[in-house]
């Protein structure tokens, strides 16, 4: 009885609409706008009311100083002058999380985009979390299956495995991403689309993804039109799904398309709230948010994020500063080459300068041995290439090229794969076998 009279209280208390905070327009200054009040901490939500046109914006407090709070909205900020009312709505972002969230496309806030009715979460996630404390992370030591010869044989990964995808334009990343999320072993994948061309993301989800695909993942869109913030905040709600469903016990495949126009959104962001601009035009802040969100990827004591991050190379250039910093975190990378790409060779996976840091802690040895002979094979063709294509290499000159060339046929049969083409670890491994002339064990 006790119990059912607090209870009855406790939802009045919940129902009554305390004190708000409130606070006005003071300044509209591009990306950021300025407000007299509320009193609020960074990162907070905040919602302007454009009295002109009757509407709301929600905003983010991105920064404060003598009483004077700076926002960045998420919305177009068409029809905000000074005075307009701001409330202060005392929450950080989060987003709703379910198994209803399956099969469901999100814009940067977690709002349904597919027209499938409104997703009804059991839990809220906050969308900015710290990542998992170091001690309970589990070590790596399972390879993580994608269906591709040329990762599961010769970059394998493991379950949750930070990789990143350094690529160009136009040289088949998005295809790459779509047949890992198919032919993952994965029990759920999540996609982040951030910054993309409105016209790519339905042609992603329809032809790269797939029905089978989108089944059993989780897609989340801030397309290039959409406000700095907006794509900024669509990252971290898309990395609080893949917590979600690691927490349940799953292991998550985490797919992050692009975290170079991530980088471009917080450059804008920082430059916008007064930031001095520092290597190519990034401001500090970029290296600093970086680490905060790729480690949130990863193992911990229930399940794990095994991540695919691209990273788009201007002008092909390996070490400009996204590139260059994104390296140094994560726990390998695949180089799509466009030269592999202008021959048809797909997936255009350059094995020579791609790496997974992992290897000896997920794969036995004699498949290390066997990808290692591989390796070797296409290193030395490499080297002879151009000798070989002129016709000027004489046969016998070099036995280690000898074989190089008489087994070409057979490794390109087995690094190239159409999009719709998948194999098992067990069927890459027999490949490696033949091509490297060895036994190899039972995994």
């Amino acid at each position: 009885m006790a119990i059912e009279f607090l209870e009855k209280y406790q939802a009045l208390v919940d129902q009554t609409e305390t004190i708000r905070q409130v606070g006005r327009v003071q300044a509209v200054e591009g990306l950021r706008i300025e407000s007299l009040g509320p009193q609020a901490r960074v990162g907070e939500l905040c919602q302007i009311h454009i009295s002109s046109i009757g509407q709301t914006v929600l905003a983010e407090v991105i920064g404060a100083r003598e009483g004077v709070i700076q926002l960045a909205p998420y919305g177009e900020i068409e029809g905000i002058e000074v005075g307009n009312l701001v409330i202060g709505l005392g929450e950080t972002l989060s987003v709703s999380v379910g198994d209803q969230l399956l099969g469901r496309v999100l814009d940067g806030l977690g709002n349904p985009l597919d027209g499938l009715g409104d997703i009804a979460g059991v839990h809220r996630y906050p969308a900015i979390q710290r990542p998992p404390d170091v001690l309970s992370r589990r070590p790596i030591q399972e390879q993580i299956e994608t269906g591709i010869r040329a990762i599961d044989g010769l970059i394998p990964t493991g379950k949750g495995q930070r990789l990143g995808i350094f690529s160009g334009s136009g040289v088949g990343k998005s295809t790459l991403i779509g047949m890992i999320a198919r032919n993952t072993s994965a029990d759920v994948n999540v996609i982040a689309l951030i910054g993309e061309r409105g016209r790519e993301v339905r042609e992603f989800i329809e032809n790269d993804l797939g029905e089978e695909g989108l089944a059993r993942s989780v897609v989340v869109v801030s397309t290039s039109d959409t406000p700095a913030l907006a794509r900024l905040r669509a990252a971290y709600v898309a990395t609080a799904v893949a917590e979600f469903f690691r927490d349940q016990g799953r292991d998550v495949m985490l797919m992050f398309d692009s975290v170079t126009r991530f980088a471009r959104a917080q450059r804008e962001i920082g430059l916008a709230r007064g930031e001095g601009p520092a290597s190519r035009g990034y401001p500090a802040s970029v290296d600093a948010v970086l680490p905060q969100l790729l480690e949130r990827c990863g193992t911990s004591e229930k399940g794990t994020i095994t991540g695919f991050y691209t990273i788009l190379v201007e002008g092909d250039d390996m070490d400009e500063p996204v590139s260059d910093a994104v390296r140094g975190i994560l726990d390998g990378h695949l180089v799509l080459s466009r030269e592999l790409a202008q021959r048809y060779h797909y997936p255009a996976i350059d094995v020579l300068a791609s790496v997974s840091r992992l290897v000896n802690k997920i794969t036995l040895p004699d498949h290390r041995d066997a990808a290692g002979a591989l390796r070797r094979l296409l290193a030395d063709y490499k080297e002879a290439e151009d000798l070989i294509n002129a016709g000027v290499y004489v046969a016998g000159s070099n036995p280690a090229i000898d074989e190089a060339i008489r087994k070409r046929p057979m490794i390109l049969k087995l690094l190239q794969q159409s999009s719709d083409e998948c194999s098992s670890i067990e069927e890459t491994r027999n490949a490696l076998r033949e091509i490297a002339g060895m036994e190899m064990a039972d995994a």
